[in-house]
């Protein structure tokens, strides 16, 4: 069970170079801009917390509910998402390179312009994302639920996409090269 925890302590205890915050619950919470690189949020509760614009570059997010949280224009790159919810997430404009997302939940989250180069994504299910005008170019999207998720001028190039789920994709303007489509289902 999580347990709850205020900004300002978050934020004493991080200058103060602790970084493991696992199963805090910090619901709602205002982390705007906030730097929280190499953070350890493992099973905390982020739902609807604002992140906007936060530097959470190389953090453990893995099974933390970030289900509806506004993570627009934030850097996660290289972070832990793995196993995490984030249905109904706003990750606009994000940075995910490299970022593990692999069985994450991120059923109608949005993506659009994100950078999730590199990112592992396999077994995920984005369906009903919005990824339009993603960067996805060399992510592993391996048996990936994709279906009615919205890929218009998405670039896939050299992504994985063996097993993927795309039945009612939006494909317009996609990229593909370098990607084998005829894996996808």
């Amino acid at each position: 069970m999580a347990r709850p925890i205020d900004i300002q302590e978050l934020q004493q205890r991080y200058e103060m170079g602790d970084r493991d915050f696992s199963n805090v619950d910090l619901a709602e919470a205002n982390l705007q801009g906030m730097n929280l690189s190499a953070a350890v949020f493992s099973g905390a509760n982020l739902e609807c917390a604002i992140l906007r614009n936060a530097n959470l570059t190389d953090a453990d997010l893995s099974s933390t509910d970030l289900s509806g949280a506004d993570l627009t224009g934030a850097n996660l790159t290289g972070a832990n998402l793995n196993n995490a919810m984030l249905e109904g997430t706003v990750l606009e404009g994000a940075l995910l390179d490299r970022a593990d997302m692999s069985q994450a939940a991120l059923e109608v989250a949005n993506l659009v312009q994100a950078t999730l180069t590199q990112a592992d994504l396999h077994q995920a299910d984005l369906s009903g994302a919005n990824l339009e005008a993603a960067d996805l170019n060399e992510a592993d999207l391996a048996n990936a639920r994709l279906d009615q998720a919205n890929l218009t001028d998405a670039a896939l190039e050299n992504a994985n996409l063996m097993g993927a789920d795309l039945r009612d994709a939006k494909l317009t303007g996609t990229i593909l090269e370098g990607g084998d489509p005829e894996l996808a289902t």
